[in-house]
């Protein structure tokens, strides 16, 4: 589980080759382990490694045809990542429709925290939309249930996810309504950036949100 979760947190912040690499070590140690095939499926989604992560999902549709949970929430996540990595943000916000009413629920294999995958890969599928305010209401779901996601890295990321999603409403908008926009998108950029202050500078991720913001500014 903690390759799993190291697989997921470097496909978020950019770092493919590793995620791909502790996916692939967590199979390795736990082969027949639902949580694990579970995480790595959407480390390997994430990453864009579309023929692993859809082997995965083949795999968890077949293995647990009736499980509540894998059928409600982490197939349609992994199924809505995979239908961004193809450049269908749209059928990836229709394959999110059914996780909704369950989305703030618990995840058993992971104490007491979730890390709302699924309101993350939408918020994304809705940024690739062009739609800057569903985007930014995902996003700040995320924010507003920190006492949910903890320490998870897409709680970082939503910062990001809502400074881009203001951004895209800023370059959508004109005079005073893109001034505005502009500047939630700043200040949203600023508190992403205070929070990883102290991070490696070559991480993926972070060197994008640096360029963005320097471009905004």
């Amino acid at each position: 589980m903690w390759r799993d979760s190291a697989a997921l947190r470097e496909a978020l912040f950019g770092n493919g080759a590793q995620a791909q690499r502790y996916a692939a070590e967590a199979l390795r140690m736990a082969p027949t382990s639902q949580h694990v095939e579970i995480e790595a499926a959407l480390a390997f989604a994430l990453a864009g490694v579309k023929g692993r992560a859809e082997s995965l999902e083949q795999d968890l549709t077949t293995r647990f045809p009736l499980d509540t949970q894998v059928r409600s929430v982490w197939l349609p996540t992994i199924e809505a990542q995979l239908a961004l990595v193809r450049g269908k943000p749209a059928a990836a916000i229709d394959r999110l429709l059914t996780v909704t009413p369950v989305e703030l629920g618990s995840v058993p294999f992971s104490a007491n925290t979730s890390c709302l995958f699924a309101v993350y890969v939408r918020g994304q599928a809705y940024l690739a939309e062009g739609e800057a305010g569903p985007a930014a209401g995902e996003f700040q779901k995320i924010l507003d249930h920190n006492g949910i996601v903890w320490n998870c890295p897409t709680g970082a990321l939503a910062h990001l996810g809502l400074a881009r999603s203001n951004a895209l409403e800023a370059r959508s908008n004109q005079g005073i309504a893109a001034d505005v926009a502009r500047s939630r998108a700043l200040a949203a950029y600023r508190d992403f950036l205070e929070l990883w202050k102290d991070s490696d500078p070559d991480i993926p991720i972070l060197k994008q949100a640096k360029s963005e913001y320097a471009k905004l500014q």
